[in-house]
Protein backbone atom coordinates (compact mmCIF):
# COMPACT_ATOMS: atom_id res chain seq x y z
CA UNK A 1 0.00 0.00 0.00
CA UNK A 2 1.00 3.33 -1.28
CA UNK A 3 -1.17 5.95 0.16
CA UNK A 4 -0.84 7.59 3.94
CA UNK A 5 -3.32 8.73 5.84
CA UNK A 6 -3.45 11.30 8.42
CA UNK A 7 -4.35 10.08 12.10
CA UNK A 8 -8.15 9.69 12.40
CA UNK A 9 -9.38 12.29 14.95
CA UNK A 10 -12.73 10.60 16.90
CA UNK A 11 -16.32 12.83 16.54
CA UNK A 12 -18.13 11.15 19.29
CA UNK A 13 -19.51 8.93 16.85
CA UNK A 14 -19.12 5.49 16.04
CA UNK A 15 -15.93 4.31 15.40
CA UNK A 16 -16.04 1.99 12.20
CA UNK A 17 -18.81 4.49 10.71
CA UNK A 18 -15.50 7.27 11.08
CA UNK A 19 -13.04 4.49 9.54
CA UNK A 20 -15.45 3.71 6.80
CA UNK A 21 -16.46 7.60 5.57
CA UNK A 22 -12.51 8.23 5.91
CA UNK A 23 -11.55 5.42 3.55
CA UNK A 24 -14.64 6.08 1.16
CA UNK A 25 -13.35 9.29 0.98
CA UNK A 26 -9.82 8.89 0.32
CA UNK A 27 -10.72 6.22 -2.60
CA UNK A 28 -12.66 9.18 -4.04
CA UNK A 29 -10.54 11.73 -4.05
CA UNK A 30 -7.50 9.47 -4.99
CA UNK A 31 -5.24 9.16 -2.05
CA UNK A 32 -6.48 5.34 -2.44
CA UNK A 33 -5.98 4.73 -5.73
CA UNK A 34 -8.15 2.26 -7.74
CA UNK A 35 -6.09 -1.00 -7.90
CA UNK A 36 -4.07 -0.03 -5.19
CA UNK A 37 -3.61 -3.08 -2.65
CA UNK A 38 -5.30 -2.46 1.09
CA UNK A 39 -3.66 -4.16 4.28
CA UNK A 40 -5.59 -3.46 7.18
CA UNK A 41 -3.02 -3.31 9.66
CA UNK A 42 -1.11 -0.63 8.17
CA UNK A 43 -4.53 1.06 7.36
CA UNK A 44 -4.96 0.72 11.35
CA UNK A 45 -1.78 2.18 12.13
CA UNK A 46 -1.96 5.13 9.86
CA UNK A 47 -5.19 5.77 11.62
CA UNK A 48 -4.14 5.09 15.28
CA UNK A 49 -7.30 2.85 15.53
CA UNK A 50 -7.36 -0.92 16.19
CA UNK A 51 -7.69 -3.24 13.22
CA UNK A 52 -11.18 -4.62 14.21
CA UNK A 53 -13.13 -1.34 12.75
CA UNK A 54 -10.62 -0.89 9.65
CA UNK A 55 -12.07 -5.18 8.84
CA UNK A 56 -15.42 -3.88 9.37
CA UNK A 57 -15.12 -0.79 7.03
CA UNK A 58 -13.48 -2.76 4.21
CA UNK A 59 -16.41 -5.09 4.82
CA UNK A 60 -18.97 -2.64 3.83
CA UNK A 61 -16.68 -0.97 0.91
CA UNK A 62 -17.02 -4.39 -0.08
CA UNK A 63 -20.88 -4.45 -0.26
CA UNK A 64 -20.96 -1.31 -1.99
CA UNK A 65 -18.69 -2.13 -4.45
CA UNK A 66 -15.31 0.09 -3.67
CA UNK A 67 -13.18 -2.16 -2.49
CA UNK A 68 -12.81 -6.07 -4.11
CA UNK A 69 -11.95 -8.62 -1.23
CA UNK A 70 -9.82 -11.86 -2.52
CA UNK A 71 -10.03 -14.36 0.31
CA UNK A 72 -6.41 -15.45 1.06
CA UNK A 73 -4.70 -13.19 -1.26
CA UNK A 74 -5.57 -9.40 -0.99
CA UNK A 75 -7.90 -6.64 -0.25
CA UNK A 76 -7.77 -3.97 -3.34
CA UNK A 77 -9.54 -0.50 -4.23
CA UNK A 78 -11.62 -1.69 -6.76
CA UNK A 79 -11.23 -0.58 -10.50
CA UNK A 80 -14.81 0.44 -12.12
CA UNK A 81 -15.76 0.11 -15.99
CA UNK A 82 -18.30 0.72 -18.18
CA UNK A 83 -20.78 -1.58 -16.70
CA UNK A 84 -20.12 -0.12 -13.69
CA UNK A 85 -20.96 3.05 -14.61
CA UNK A 86 -23.98 2.02 -16.93
CA UNK A 87 -25.53 0.60 -14.13
CA UNK A 88 -25.00 3.00 -10.79
CA UNK A 89 -26.30 5.70 -13.13
CA UNK A 90 -29.67 3.00 -13.87
CA UNK A 91 -30.05 2.77 -10.35
CA UNK A 92 -29.70 5.90 -9.11
CA UNK A 93 -32.45 7.66 -12.22
CA UNK A 94 -34.63 4.07 -10.77
CA UNK A 95 -34.50 4.82 -7.06
CA UNK A 96 -34.66 8.76 -7.64
CA UNK A 97 -38.02 8.68 -9.34
CA UNK A 98 -39.26 5.81 -6.76
CA UNK A 99 -38.52 8.16 -4.02
CA UNK A 100 -39.75 11.28 -6.09
CA UNK A 101 -43.36 9.44 -6.16
CA UNK A 102 -43.50 8.84 -2.08
CA UNK A 103 -42.03 12.27 -1.47
CA UNK A 104 -44.49 14.06 -3.94
CA UNK A 105 -47.27 12.38 -2.15
CA UNK A 106 -45.84 13.19 1.55
CA UNK A 107 -43.86 16.42 1.78
CA UNK A 108 -45.33 19.52 3.16
CA UNK A 109 -44.71 22.69 1.26
CA UNK A 110 -42.20 23.89 2.86
CA UNK A 111 -40.39 20.81 1.73
CA UNK A 112 -41.45 20.80 -1.68
CA UNK A 113 -40.22 24.78 -1.99
CA UNK A 114 -36.33 23.20 -0.50
CA UNK A 115 -36.79 20.59 -3.76
CA UNK A 116 -37.42 23.07 -6.04
CA UNK A 117 -34.83 25.40 -4.66
CA UNK A 118 -32.21 22.12 -5.86
CA UNK A 119 -34.20 21.59 -9.10
CA UNK A 120 -33.85 25.34 -9.87
CA UNK A 121 -29.90 24.50 -9.40
CA UNK A 122 -29.95 22.32 -11.64
CA UNK A 123 -31.43 23.91 -14.67
CA UNK A 124 -28.83 27.08 -13.54
CA UNK A 125 -25.92 24.08 -14.07
CA UNK A 126 -27.70 22.61 -17.66
CA UNK A 127 -27.66 26.32 -18.90
CA UNK A 128 -24.45 26.83 -18.63
CA UNK A 129 -23.34 23.16 -19.26
CA UNK A 130 -21.78 23.01 -16.01
CA UNK A 131 -21.63 18.85 -16.06
CA UNK A 132 -20.26 18.60 -12.71
CA UNK A 133 -23.05 21.44 -11.59
CA UNK A 134 -25.74 19.27 -12.46
CA UNK A 135 -24.36 16.32 -11.04
CA UNK A 136 -23.98 17.85 -7.73
CA UNK A 137 -27.29 19.67 -8.12
CA UNK A 138 -29.14 16.48 -8.84
CA UNK A 139 -27.68 14.80 -6.11
CA UNK A 140 -28.99 17.26 -3.39
CA UNK A 141 -31.94 17.16 -5.01
CA UNK A 142 -31.47 13.37 -4.24
CA UNK A 143 -31.17 13.36 -0.77
CA UNK A 144 -33.72 16.02 -0.06
CA UNK A 145 -36.67 14.06 -1.54
CA UNK A 146 -35.03 10.62 0.02
CA UNK A 147 -35.60 12.61 3.46
CA UNK A 148 -39.44 14.01 2.45
CA UNK A 149 -40.00 10.33 0.96
CA UNK A 150 -40.23 9.37 4.87
CA UNK A 151 -39.26 5.69 3.89
CA UNK A 152 -36.80 4.34 6.10
CA UNK A 153 -35.39 1.71 3.60
CA UNK A 154 -34.51 4.35 1.25
CA UNK A 155 -32.63 6.18 4.16
CA UNK A 156 -30.72 3.26 5.16
CA UNK A 157 -29.86 2.35 1.10
CA UNK A 158 -28.99 5.96 0.44
CA UNK A 159 -26.37 5.83 3.52
CA UNK A 160 -24.90 2.65 2.03
CA UNK A 161 -24.80 3.67 -1.86
CA UNK A 162 -23.75 7.43 -1.31
CA UNK A 163 -19.70 6.69 -1.45
CA UNK A 164 -20.00 4.65 -4.52
CA UNK A 165 -23.08 6.54 -6.75
CA UNK A 166 -19.78 9.71 -6.06
CA UNK A 167 -17.19 7.74 -7.44
CA UNK A 168 -19.01 5.68 -10.10
CA UNK A 169 -20.40 8.59 -12.00
CA UNK A 170 -17.40 10.72 -11.39
CA UNK A 171 -16.89 12.18 -14.98
CA UNK A 172 -20.55 11.87 -15.79
CA UNK A 173 -22.30 13.65 -18.92
CA UNK A 174 -25.57 14.11 -19.73
CA UNK A 175 -27.42 12.25 -22.13
CA UNK A 176 -29.10 15.01 -23.90
CA UNK A 177 -26.18 16.51 -24.71
CA UNK A 178 -27.61 20.35 -26.24
CA UNK A 179 -27.77 22.65 -23.23
CA UNK A 180 -31.10 24.10 -24.87
CA UNK A 181 -32.91 20.95 -25.40
CA UNK A 182 -31.80 19.57 -22.26
CA UNK A 183 -32.45 23.05 -19.98
CA UNK A 184 -35.98 23.27 -21.39
CA UNK A 185 -36.46 19.32 -20.17
CA UNK A 186 -35.11 20.21 -16.46
CA UNK A 187 -37.65 23.61 -16.52
CA UNK A 188 -40.35 20.75 -17.29
CA UNK A 189 -39.21 18.66 -14.71
CA UNK A 190 -39.58 21.47 -12.38
CA UNK A 191 -43.04 22.27 -13.24
CA UNK A 192 -43.91 18.42 -13.19
CA UNK A 193 -42.17 18.36 -9.24
CA UNK A 194 -44.41 21.69 -8.38
CA UNK A 195 -47.26 20.29 -9.21
CA UNK A 196 -46.71 17.43 -7.36
CA UNK A 197 -46.88 14.88 -10.46
CA UNK A 198 -44.73 12.31 -9.87
CA UNK A 199 -45.58 10.04 -12.62
CA UNK A 200 -44.64 13.14 -15.19
CA UNK A 201 -41.37 14.38 -13.40
CA UNK A 202 -40.26 10.26 -13.13
CA UNK A 203 -41.05 9.91 -16.89
CA UNK A 204 -38.65 13.41 -17.41
CA UNK A 205 -36.17 11.94 -15.32
CA UNK A 206 -35.76 8.67 -16.88
CA UNK A 207 -35.96 10.80 -20.33
CA UNK A 208 -33.17 13.12 -19.32
CA UNK A 209 -30.75 9.77 -18.51
CA UNK A 210 -31.56 7.61 -21.26
CA UNK A 211 -33.36 5.35 -19.79
CA UNK A 212 -37.20 6.15 -21.36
Amino acid sequence: MRSSLPPLEPQGSVLGDEVYSLLGEAILDGRLSAGERLRDQELAGQLGVSRTPVREALQRLERTGLVEVFPNRYTRVSVPGERTHADTNEFFVYMMGNALLLALRRCSDEALAHSLEHADAIIAASRIDDHDGIMAATSRFLERIIADSENVVFLRVMREAELAIRRNLAGWHPFVQCPIQRTERYVEFRHAVASRDGIRAEAILRDLHGLA
